[in-house]
């Protein structure tokens, strides 16, 4: 029933109520024919006599017009707060305001993430030098076990399902995969990067779970050809060929022995030349003294896992440490139907409710510039700095601390949890 057709019928019977009893209630039907409209709206009010048309008479096919109580005005929409209603959306049909309290908070120097460089340093089942597991250990690389199948065909089903992973949060970004690569493969493939992009944003992403820790120099490690040894990449190279501005993701033991070689690199570059202002941002799996948590809880690259899949490792985190524990079935959480950016659908409502409790976290504790750079400048930066809340949260359960530059205040610990 339409809105004026309800309130008509409530009216009438208002009125049919509180008149004589000689006077015939008309039905709800009588009132839609004979009632004057306007545009669909309610009636009309002439006045507070009835109204009629020549009441006794009959209409040109000689029916008799039956009598009609006059409606008042009903008003809705009225309250205080839809004043102003028609103006704000003409301004937004309009387009986005360029000046007053909007204006200063949207993002005006938005940036694109145009190539994603994805470098896999796994070698499984050899494990690096450096690293004594314990049994069971940790095992899953994108949710997927390397040793439940041949180590190449693991090898490049890790690697497509980590392209599908970003894939969702960036679909149109370029995506560059190297698996288990050689320095000069990792050179070509930065600098193919940097050239597709151009003034875009590349995201690096390192997972470097067979190789050894970083050097205190802030060396990454890659192979030869012939794979008998580990060679080191300074992340200086690497900074000088992927440029800026660019993302780090580094998913390794030691992580922040990287950070801290960048950031002596950054402050050495900034104070020899003061027109070169570098865009990077860095996200490190742990600080530069830990080890990746190796219980078999979570997954080998439980870094990665959180910044690509965080509803998926949410649930998984939640459910072994509920009073429930013993009685779900884990395997539902691979059921969950939908698509993540389709919020009519149930994985898309969790992504929602996700997005909104991290955003509010990031609201309250960063600073006003901060928060606009890294949530609100870059969308695969700002689902990346999302995911990395979860990250901390989870990580530091099992006493492992990622990092950030620029740094975040701590957050696993905010009330919105």
């Amino acid at each position: 029933m339409a809105l004026g057709d309800l309130m008509a019928s409530r009216l009438v019977h208002s009125s049919s109520s509180s008149s004589s009893s000689s006077l015939p209630t008309p039905s709800l039907a009588a009132v839609n024919h004979q009632t004057d409209r306007v545009d669909g709206e309610l009636p009309v009010a002439n006045g507070p006599e009835l109204r009629r048309e020549d009441a006794g008479e009959e209409d040109e096919e000689g029916r008799a017009v039956a009598l009609v109580p006059c409606l008042p005005q009903v008003v809705v929409l009225c309250e205080q707060r839809h004043e102003g209603f028609d103006e704000a959306a003409a301004a937004a049909a309009a387009g986005p305001s360029t000046s007053g309290l909007v204006s200063k908070w949207r993002p005006k120097d938005r940036m694109k993430t145009g190539c994603v460089a994805l470098v896999l340093c796994l070698n499984i089942s050899v494990d690096p030098p450096d690293v004594i597991k314990i049994s069971p250990c940790a095992r899953m690389e994108c949710w997927i076990d390397p040793f439940s199948m041949p180590p190449p065909k693991a090898l490049e089903n890790i690697g497509k399902t980590l392209h599908s992973q970003y894939e969702r949060w960036q679909p149109k970004a370029r995506y560059k995969l190297q698996l288990d690569p050689t320095v000069e493969e990792v050179k070509k493939l930065c600098n193919t990067c940097r050239k597709y992009a151009r003034s875009e944003r590349v995201l690096f992403h390192y997972n470097g779970h067979g190789v050894p820790k970083p050097t205190a120099n802030g060396e990454i490690w890659m192979f030869n050809k012939s794979y008998t040894q580990y060679i080191p990449l300074p992340i200086t190279d690497l900074d000088s060929w992927l440029k800026t501005p660019s993302i780090y993701v580094f998913d390794c033991s030691a992580a922040g022995m990287i950070v801290k070689a960048f950031l002596e690199r950054l402050d050495w570059s900034s104070s020899s030349s003061a027109s070169s202002v570098k865009d990077c941002i860095l996200l490190a799996a742990c600080e530069a003294h830990q080890t990746l948590p190796q219980s078999a809880e979570y997954p080998a690259d439980v870094f990665t896992a959180c910044l690509t899949t965080p509803i998926k490792m949410a649930l998984h985190w939640f459910c072994k440490r509920s009073l429930l524990s013993g009685s779900l079935d884990h395997s539902l959480i691979d059921q969950i139907p939908g698509r993540q950016n389709d919020r009519k659908t149930l994985l898309g409502e969790l992504n929602w409710i996700f997005t909104a409790i991290t955003d509010t976290i990031a609201w309250n504790v960063l600073p006003h510039e901060l928060f606009q750079r890294l949530f609100r400048q870059d969308l695969l930066v700002a689902s990346l700095f999302r995911n990395f809340l979860l990250a901390e949260r989870i990580m530091r359960s099992a006493n492992c601390s990622p990092i950030t530059y620029p740094l975040l205040p701590p957050t696993h610990q905010h009330h919105m949890w």
